[in-house]
């Protein structure tokens, strides 16, 4: 990661989609060196640095490692989030941000945007679109994973099928989508912010589980995305498609959790690679 190209946008515009989703568009020079990728599930590392820092001082081409001969206040913060649209044409990028009050780094930083203000950008990464081949298609995720939900909704042909199961904390947080008209979109509520939630509404009992077990199981070749919540994600729903479904590997390869309560993304980085570790062996 360190000695990947650092691309300096900076914000066009921002929309409150919802009470907790504050949409940012960045453009400027990024796209002199940012090059979109054909993936759905398209992501990018925003590297959070101190308005003081003098990013044209460091060295040069920029990297995550130019950073590193700052002190170590000024060192930047690390996420990975979602591109929830690419245009080249109009040289912008659109990510969705999750804000939960001042928690966090890059909520709060969504939630102060302003047109002008800097932000670096690495990347982009991906793996996942949607594949022709499948009779019909099944998504699922809460806030975190409803950017690639809903770009992946977008790309499919008109004639697609399929089912899409989106966790939110109540009715105020849904979004428009737009998706062909076999395609049925069901939204489910927690009653709460998805890192405060009372416990018998998260992880093992997430509503999401449930309201996927509960779907209709439709005939022929299913490809499914599911995106969420670690431990509703990994410990509930890969088994359940990948075991009890028999989902093959090949189709049911973009299963996996963005973020895990009560850690940080450099916690869950770790938790992930215990786990990756453990099922290895």
């Amino acid at each position: 990661m360190a000695g990947r190209p650092v691309h300096t946008f900076e914000v066009v515009r921002t929309e409150q989609l919802s009470p907790h989703v504050v949409r940012v568009v960045l453009g400027g020079k990024g796209f002199d060196t940012f090059s979109p990728n054909d993936y759905t599930d398209a992501y990018v590392k925003l590297v959070f640095v101190d308005d003081e820092v003098d990013a044209e001082a460091l060295e040069q081409p920029l990297t995550l490692d130019s950073f590193s001969a700052l002190p170590p206040a000024q060192r930047p913060t690390v996420r990975t989030y979602t591109v929830r649209r690419a245009d080249a044409e109009k040289r912008e990028i659109t990510i969705d941000f999750v804000v939960h009050g001042e928690h966090g780094v890059a909520g709060p930083w969504a939630a102060h945007a302003q047109p002008g203000q800097r932000l670096f950008v690495m990347g982009p990464s991906g793996a996942y679109a949607p594949d022709p081949a499948a009779d019909w298609y099944l998504f699922a995720g809460d806030e975190a994973g409803l950017p690639a939900i809903a770009a992946a909704l977008e790309a499919l042909p008109d004639n697609a099928i399929g089912q899409a199961v989106i966790e939110v904390a109540g009715p105020e947080d849904m979004i428009e989508l737009t998706a062909p008209e076999s395609v049925d979109i069901r939204w489910v509520f927690r009653g709460g912010r998805a890192d405060l939630v009372l416990e018998d509404q998260a992880g093992d009992h997430a509503p999401l589980i449930t309201a996927v077990k509960e779907a209709p199981w439709l005939p022929g070749q299913v490809q499914v995305f599911i995106h969420g919540e670690a431990q509703a994600v990994m410990h509930n729903l890969r088994p359940y498609i990948r075991k009890e479904r028999g989902i093959d590997a090949k189709w049911a390869s973009s299963i996996s959790g963005y973020w895990r309560r009560g850690r940080t993304e450099e916690t869950f980085r770790e938790w992930k690679r215990e786990l990756a570790a453990s099922e290895a062996g």
